[in-house]
């Protein structure tokens, strides 16, 4: 399940440009799942309308502390008990000062000292308003009172200028929000993820490769990091952008891959190494750095092995706790693929379907198999897969 499903986010809108991506966050929230509220300030209310948030939410926003009617029933208390979180997003260096100091003479405000959940800051201004010594103060004291900031990143401002204080992207905003309201049961452990196809190259534009998107291992990396995990995510050849919370490492062949995790291993050990990328078995035997015109490429083309990953990881000193391997399959016969994947050294043997999606679609299906045991996981998105896939797997790790 989505960490942000059932969640009740109360967003607050600030005095900043950045506020017309509110609307996006809202709607993203809503997609995962998240019940969202919002309060937007006066200043807010000059960049997006209360009925385009009233429209999206299906709630009028809240936007007066002394509107009589909501007051009555002391409407700032309760929406500070109702949300699971506080997201300020924008946040402008105005609000950040004012929640700093503790002034509770708006809604957003009193909010903030009613409130004992977590609060995330996600600011939105000028360069030097953000790098202004007054502004950096109020930083640290919100960090120290608990807020977590999410963001600002550097590039292109609203104001013509280039520097950090622009807001983050709201995809990005949803996908942290996740990480720090996740469950955070797998909060210490370490996640080695392979993804991606592997490129053996020819000459500079030719070479063997294969339809693998990357999409599974990817997911199995964001489903990872939304637990809690620290992952790392060795990917071949895909253009996909890397998940929030994860660190990558990108590569191109089969052997750059295995160097890759070999080396990340050396590091210090993993409890869970999900070798999911689609490696090439073989490449070719000799490579050129110069293409090569199309009557020089014999018809028949020599060959040469790959290592093989997931042996070369159960043979490594540091081997990760549990090793999970993966094979596409048509139409597969499950115990033989996994007695193949078992041989090699994996604890847990996953066959994808290729004709489910597993290379190149945006869905998936897969049999886990381990000892006697088996799990059929039906066709779904592949990130639901992933999150069920790793909730499988707690036992693997206990």
């Amino acid at each position: 399940m989505d960490p942000l499903h059932g969640k009740r986010i109360l967003l607050l809108i600030g005095g900043s440009i950045a506020a017309y991506k509110s609307p996006e966050i809202l709607r993203l929230l809503q997609a995962r799942g998240a019940r969202v509220r919002c309060v937007l300030s006066t200043a807010g209310a000059r960049f997006v309308t209360p009925l385009t948030l009233q429209a999206l939410s299906g709630e009028a926003p809240r936007q007066d502390l002394f509107a009589a009617e909501e007051e009555a029933a002391m409407d700032h208390i309760r929406l500070a008990r109702w949300a699971d979180a506080l997201l300020y997003a924008p946040i402008s260096a105005n609000g950040l000062a004012r929640l700093a100091l503790g002034l509770a003479e708006d809604l957003a405000g009193t909010i903030a000292l009613a409130s004992r959940n977590p609060r995330f800051l996600v600011p939105a201004m000028n360069w030097a308003m953000w790098e202004h010594p007054a502004t950096q103060r109020h930083v640290a004291q919100l960090r120290d009172d608990g807020a977590v900031f999410i963001g600002p990143e550097a590039g292109d401002l609203a104001c013509g200028e280039t520097g950090s204080g622009r807001m983050v992207s709201p995809a990005d905003i949803v996908a942290r929000l996740a990480l720090e309201l996740g469950p955070g049961d797998w909060r210490g452990r370490r996640v080695l993820v392979s993804a991606g196809p592997t490129w053996e190259a020819l000459d500079p534009a030719r070479g063997l490769g294969n339809r693998a998107s990357g999409r599974q291992g990817f997911a199995l990396a964001q489903a990872a990091a939304e637990r809690g995990a620290e992952v790392l995510l060795v990917a071949g050849p895909c253009a996909l952008p890397t998940p929030v919370g994860v660190q990558r490492r990108d590569v191109e062949s089969a052997r750059d891959m295995l160097a890759a995790i070999l080396e990340a291993l050396g590091d210090r050990p993993y409890d869970l190494f999900l070798a999911n990328a689609a490696v090439a078995d073989h490449r070719p035997a000799s490579a050129s750095a110069i293409k090569g015109r199309k009557g020089e490429i014999p018809d028949s083309l020599p060959l040469v092995a790959n290592p093989d990953i997931v042996a070369s990881v159960h043979a490594c000193p540091q081997r990760p706790h549990c090793i999970v391997a993966f094979a596409a399959e048509t139409r597969p016969d499950v115990t033989t693929a996994a007695r193949k994947l078992w041989r090699k050294g994996a604890d847990v043997a996953v066959i994808n379907d290729l004709e489910a999606g597993a290379m190149g679609g945006t869905e998936n299906a897969c049999t886990l198999a381990w000892g006697e045991q088996s799990l059929n996981l039906p066709r779904q998105s592949k990130l639901s897969l992933a999150r069920a896939l790793l909730r499988a797997l707690d036992p693997c790790l206990s």
